[in-house]
Parts: structure tokens; C-alpha cells; sequence
């Protein structure tokens, strides 16, 4: 299937994008910056520019499906009259263009429309389970949901099925909610939100994905579906729960007058319960791979198998070994070619690339990137200095932040899957500060990065596949 998606740049967009890849779907993203998109997204993703109408128009055409994620972030400002209607333009108005677009298609129209929608719907109810049968609320974000919604809906009159996808706070790695909150609480500062009884609807962003990809597949479903965790817990719960998976006290609460102070009105979103669930997923048979807050906090924060220990050279050896289930050619082809580092590295490092991409990689070959390692920006250089077709590359720091850094990566097939050993010896600059910077900031930062890459390598290729399940399937 050909997948049309806009805001695949996004923190819900990148994860859905890999894993349609994984599952063999065609990807076409909508983008207001092209390279940047092809740098998150990786080489075998077209796409579209916002600035071309018949290059919309077109990809639409060519399209069996599409997943409308566009939308400003709530969070990225206080609620003016402005950032309202910036808000409701992101949404609505691009949704009724996105309708208007595909229905002028006729016969050639995409057949599915998964759009984004959010809990808000339901407005604020503390106490009351609520699931896709319960009414609309009241304010400002449910009056957005249920406008959104609409714009998506009116072409069910013309043939396409609709889903529209209430999502609670989404989960995950690299984005969300939670990448401005794991901060303190990683430092044992976090704690909970006001009086911590109201409840949240929250879902991991690989179960999200799911159900979204279960939607552009399955013709049962069709109007509203909650993209909920069935585990509702409420902002104590929750605290618990995340200072159990990084083992840090969270006795610091944050009164609900500073939430508002802060953020004003969009405070409401995270001081207002929602006991949300999805009966419509649980009525399909959807299987949650996260289905308790314990579960997805534990991924959300693991380390991804990383190792780092010294070696009798006193560098610092970070090793990193996955097994993921697709063959050999098809994942070292996919890590062997420079334009796709940028799917493997979190997004707040904005890594790219300036230099000239070879096709064929070989030993000898420089590259230059533009990285961030924190708020700060930074050239990095590197040379491929060894090359094995199939088995291993290395490449060598010429130019960066660390005194040295020599990156193997190995591969190895085993079986139907395919074996990823990533061995990395480093030094750190500035001597004993240094040392102090490793035990405070680098250690931690390389851990969250190779477990970035982990959680994106198995999303874009999967697991690794068992013996007994490949005896069950046969």
C-alpha cells in the first residue's frame, strides 16, 4: 500500500513512518523542509513539498491511504487568541483542504483517511470512565477536536473510509509529552502535578502507531476510535511509576497555581482529568504491547543494552548488540548508507549532513555533519576508515567534540535475522573536567542516543524472530 502522511516529521510521524516501512508500505511525507524530511525519515521515503499544489495534489492521486498528523504543537505556547487560531488553522483549515483535495479525485481517491484527533474531545472529566460513546465536552479543546474531526468526517459521504483517532498523552522516546518532564525527575526532582488524583489517558507511541496502522488496514474500523492505553492511571500513579523505572525519588509536587502561571490556559490539559479507554480497539481484538504505565515507562527510559566500560588504554568503550528480524542485505544496506543517519539519531541533536553523499561507501571517504549536543551547535567530520561489504565498517573522528572516537559497526546473519554489534572507543578532552563532564552529562547523553538508535532499529526492521515462531508459522 502507498501511505500518504503530513506531520511525518513530527514525534508520532517519524515512529509511524519506520514501522509502514517495516510492514512494507510505500511512504509519501508532506513537508515544509524537504532535506531535513529526507534526513529524519531516510532515503526510501518520498517527499512532497508544502509549496508545490499539484505535487499535493498528486501524491494524493497516487495514494491508497492517508494519515492526516498535521497540527501545531499545544504546548509550544500560551494560549492567545493567536496561538487558538494558529492552533485551529494547523487542524481544521488543512483538514478541509485535505477533504477538499481528495474529493475533487473522484474514482482516483485515496480509499482510507486516518486522522489525528485528541481526548480533549471529552473535555474534563475526573472521575467518569469515558470512552468513544461518551459525549462532547466543554472548552476550548474539546470546541477544537470536535471541529477537527468534522473536517476529517465529511468524506465519508464520498466513499472514503474515515478513522479518527483520540489520542491521550503519548509516550515515547525523542518527543511528547514527557521530553520537557524526564528531565527533573531524572535528576530526582520530578513529582506530581497539583492534588496528583486527576486521571490521565496516556499510550505508549508504539501501541499509537498500531492502532493506526490497524485502522489503515482493517475495514472494522471506522469513525472514532480512542488511541488510549487500557491502563488509565491517575498523575500520582504515574509520578510513582516513572521514579520506579528511573529509581529516583519524586517528592518535589508542583503546585497547580504555578502550572497556570506558567502555561495559563493550556494547563487545562494536563490539571484536568480524563478517565479515557478505548472499547471500539479492545471490541477488535487490538493487543497493546504496553498495556500498564509500568510497562511503557520502562521502555521509555531503558537503556537499550548499552555497555560502557575502560579499556587498558583508558578509553572508554560503549558496546551495543541487537538482533533485529530482517536479513542481512537488506539492514546493513540500510545502516551502510550515510543519508539515513538522521532516522537513527534523536531529533533534538538536529544532525545533518554538509558534505556529499558517495554512492557507493568505500574506505576513504569524508563526511561532514552538523550536530547539537545540547543547546550547543558543532562540526563533526569523520572518515570511513575500514569497509567490509556485509560484515563491518569503521568510521574515525577527524573532526568533533571528543579528544577521539572510533565507531565500529558490525553485522552478522543469524538465521532470518540479522545481528547489529556497535563498538565505540572514545575519549573525553579537558582531563580531569572532563572526566566530571563524562560522570554528569556524556555517559547519560551516548546511553539515551544508542537507545534511541535500538528503539528505531528494531521499530524500522523488527525484532528478532524466534526459531519457534518460525516453526509456528510454517
Amino acid at each position: 500500500m502507498k501511505v500518504f502522511v503530513t506531520g511525518a516529521t513530527g514525534f508520532i510521524g517519524r515512529v509511524l513512518v519506520a514501522r509502514l516501512q517495516r510492514d512494507g508500505h510505500d511512504v509519501i511525507a508532506y513537508a515544509r523542509n524537504t532535506e531535513k524530511a529526507t534526513g529524519l525519515l531516510g532515503s526510501q521515503v518520498k517527499v512532497v513539498s508544502v509549496d508545490s499544489e499539484d505535487g499535493f495534489t498528486e501524491a494524493l492521486r497516487e495514494s491508497d491511504a492517508v494519515v492526516n498528523l498535521q497540527g501545531e504543537n499545544l504546548f509550544a505556547g500560551r494560549w492567545s487568541r493567536t496561538r487558538k487560531e494558529a492552533l485551529r488553522s494547523s487542524r481544521i483549515t488543512f483538514t478541509q483542504k485535505l477533504a477538499t483535495t481528495i474529493e475533487s479525485l473522484g474514482l482516483n481517491a485515496p480509499k482510507v483517511l486516518v486522522s489525528g484527533s485528541a481526548v480533549g474531545f471529552y473535555g474534563e472529566h475526573a472521575v467518569t470512565p469515558t470512552d468513544e460513546t461518551s459525549a462532547k465536552g466543554d472548552g476550548f479543546l474539546a470546541d477544537l477536536c470536535a471541529d477537527w474531526e468534522q473536517a476529517a468526517q465529511r468524506l465519508s459521504s464520498s466513499g472514503t473510509r474515515v478513522v479518527c483517532i483520540r489520542t491521550g498523552v503519548v509516550l515515547g522516546r525523542d518527543g511528547g509529552a514527557m521530553q520537557k518532564l524526564l528531565l527533573p525527575f531524572q535528576f530526582g526532582l520530578g513529582g506530581k502535578l497539583a492534588s496528583g488524583q486527576q486521571h490521565m489517558a496516556w499510550i505508549h507511541v508504539s501501541d499509537l502507531v498500531s492502532i493506526m496502522i490497524a485502522a489503515l488496514t482493517d475495514a472494522r474500523y471506522e469513525g472514532v476510535v480512542n488511541g488510549t492505553a487500557p491502563g488509565v492511571a491517575t498523575n500520582k500513579e504515574f509520578t510513582q511509576a516513572l521514579g520506579r523505572a528511573l529509581d529516583r525519588p519524586t517528592p518535589f509536587p508542583v503546585p497547580g497555581f504555578a502550572m497556570k502561571i506558567a502555561l495559563g490556559e493550556a494547563s487545562s490539559v494536563l490539571l484536568g482529568g480524563q478517565n479515557v479507554f478505548s472499547s471500539r480497539a479492545t471490541l477488535f481484538g487490538f493487543e497493546y504491547q504496553y498495556p500498564d504505565i509500568d510497562s511503557a515507562l520502562r521502555e521509555m527510559v531503558s537503556e537499550g543494552g548499552v555497555e560502557i566500560s575502560k579499556n587498558a588504554s583508558g578509553d572508554y568503550v560503549l558496546r551495543q548488540e541487537l538482533v533485529v528480524g530482517k536479513p542481512l542485505d537488506e539492514v546493513f544496506a540500510f545502516f551502510s548508507n550515510a543519508r539515513n543517519l538522521s532516522v537513527l539519531t534523536p531529533s533534538d541533536m538536529s544532525f545533518g549532513i554538509r558534505s556529499e553523499v558517495p554512492e557507493k561507501m568505500q574506505a576513504g571517504v569524508v563526511l561532514e555533519y552538523d550536530i547539537k549536543l545540547g543547546p550547543i551547535p558543532m562540526r563533526w567530520v569523520s572518515r570511513i576508515d575500514s569497509w567490509e561489504e556485509m560484515v563491518k565498517f569503521s568510521d574515525d573522528q577527524l573532526k568533533g567534540p571528543y579528544a577521539k572516537w572510533y565507531h565500529t559497526h558490525e553485522f552478522e546473519a543469524r538465521g532470518p535475522n540479522t545481528a547489529i554489534i556497535d563498538t565505540v572507543a572514545y575519549r573525553i578532552p579537558l582531563g580531569p573536567f572532563g572526566k566530571i563532564a563524562h560522570w554528569i552529562f556524556v555517559k547519560n547523553k551516548l546511553t539515551q542516543i544508542f537507545a534511541f538508535r535500538r528503539f528505531f532499529a528494531e521499530l524500522r526492521f523488527g525484532k528478532s524472530v524466534s526459531k519457534d515462531s518460525l516453526k509456528k508459522a510454517s
